[in-house]
């Protein structure tokens, strides 16, 4: 305040008609450089003194959208970016602790990660980059949730992880209860987790039921899991593995039981928040099942050159689907391939349980030395895969250490909500 009231008493002073300015010689018309400054200056949040910017925001919230193949309705896009502000500071909160915590991330770190990401997508980093600045995100800010993800990993590690204890005792008796109901059914689950008190349980709720209906126009669960998702399985697009309805707490348990595979749920009330459960698969527990077969496979492919009529791609593909189906064993894809100017791709150890639903249903009933029926399209080729052979899968009940491992993981995603609860509730949060 003096230093404010002094530079105004030397204003005051200046003789009249003076410029404070002229003593710099400036021109009338400058020439302006370079570009003007982006809006990073500008703070959404500081919290414990670190600013988040809308431009932090907006780059994050673009690159939900690119994980989402631009599927976000523009009536929804204000919520979204709530949302996402909320996620922002969450990962600046988990990145302090995890420093005071004396827990690096390192540069090399994050690059191996940035490498795996580029791959998934068929990219090297630098085209990453340049795709993501392309549509309206930065690399600044995949880097940036690397980081969060990755320095909150290893702060549970540090702090949960090693005071957590499971008793042999307890593994047996899951064991016990496992192989009691063999026969029964197991669901593949994925679960995104928002909390909420009380008093804000309707919002969260409403929160919820738009996810949940983005999701159920096609929306990526994973990449959903990820940006919203508070529960620890966030960083691996709220995978759960397979879990048995009893497995679960009561309320989400109960409506698992009611669900089928490619079902989300409707919000689910929970201690602490909203659950929204997802179903991706189905098996019963230590029965054979036809889907758990491993596979090898011949893949042959076909393109159409550009400028092919669709009367004459269809014509090719009918006679591509006649050869496919007189294959004449795994040996044959290589001539089929020949005869059409395809390529053939050999692929082991290939499970039928992952593979799209639809062609699950395709190959069931074939036998090895088949082939497919052609799928896939005109504009980006069309393929047929040859099964060149089938081992079936032994039902085993789950090691020991497979239930130690599951138990231990449970009760760290428990005390990891917690623990990200604390740090909310001790934060200094400021909103501009």
């Amino acid at each position: 305040m003096a230093t404010t009231a002094a530079a105004q008493d030397a204003a005051d002073q200046q003789p009249a008609g003076g410029n404070s300015a002229s003593a710099l010689k400036l021109p009338d018309n400058p020439q302006i450089f370079g570009q003007a400054m982006p809006s990073v200056i500008k703070a959404t949040a500081i919290v414990n003194g670190e600013v988040i910017t809308q431009t932090d925001v907006d780059q994050r919230l673009a690159l939900l959208v690119i994980a989402n193949s631009g599927k976000v309705p523009n009536d929804q896009v204000e919520e979204l970016r709530q949302q996402v502000l909320r996620n922002l500071i969450d990962e600046s909160l988990q990145i302090q602790a995890a420093k005071q915590a004396e827990i690096t991330v390192t540069d090399k770190d994050i690059a191996r990660t940035l490498e795996r990401v580029a791959s998934s997508v068929k990219m090297n980093p630098d085209q990453l980059t340049t795709y993501l600045k392309a549509n309206g995100s930065s690399i600044r800010t995949l880097r940036r949730q690397i980081e969060g993800e990755t320095a909150w990993r290893r702060l549970q590690q540090q702090k949960i992880e090693n005071t957590v204890s499971v008793g042999d005792d307890e593994v047996k008796a899951v064991l016990e209860r496992l192989n009691a109901s063999k026969g029964t059914e197991e669901y593949r689950v994925g679960e995104i987790f928002l909390s909420s008190t009380p008093d804000k349980m309707q919002q969260t709720i409403a929160n919820a039921n738009q996810i949940i209906g983005q999701l159920r126009q096609g929306a990526s669960f994973p990449g959903y899991a990820r940006q919203y998702s508070e529960a620890s399985t966030a960083a691996v697009g709220g995978d759960l593995g397979w879990v048995r309805p009893e497995q679960l707490p009561d309320q989400l348990g109960g409506v698992l039981r009611t669900m089928g595979p490619g079902q989300i749920s409707s919000p689910i009330s929970v201690p602490g928040g909203v659950s929204i459960l997802a179903v991706q698969d189905a098996r019963k527990i230590l029965s054979a099942d036809p889907r758990n077969a491993v596979l090898s496979l011949k893949q042959v492919s076909i393109a159409f050159p550009p400028g092919t009529s669709r009367p004459q791609a269809e014509a090719r593909v009918a006679k591509f689907a006649e050869a496919a189906r007189n294959v004449g064993g795994c040996g044959g894809a290589e001539r089929i391939a020949a005869e059409f100017n395809g390529e053939v791709v050999a692929n082991e150890g290939v499970r039928l349980r992952e593979l799209p639903q639809a062609l699950q249903e395709i190959m069931l009933p074939l036998q090895v030395g088949q082939a497919t029926r052609p799928f896939g399209s005109i504009e980006e080729g069309v393929r047929t895969l040859v099964i060149c052979g089938r081992d079936e899968a032994d039902p085993t009940a789950p090691t020991f250490d497979q239930v130690f491992n599951q138990l231990s993981e449970e009760r760290v995603n428990l005390r990891a909500r917690r623990y990200l609860r604390d740090l909310r509730r001790d934060a200094v949060i400021e909103f501009r």
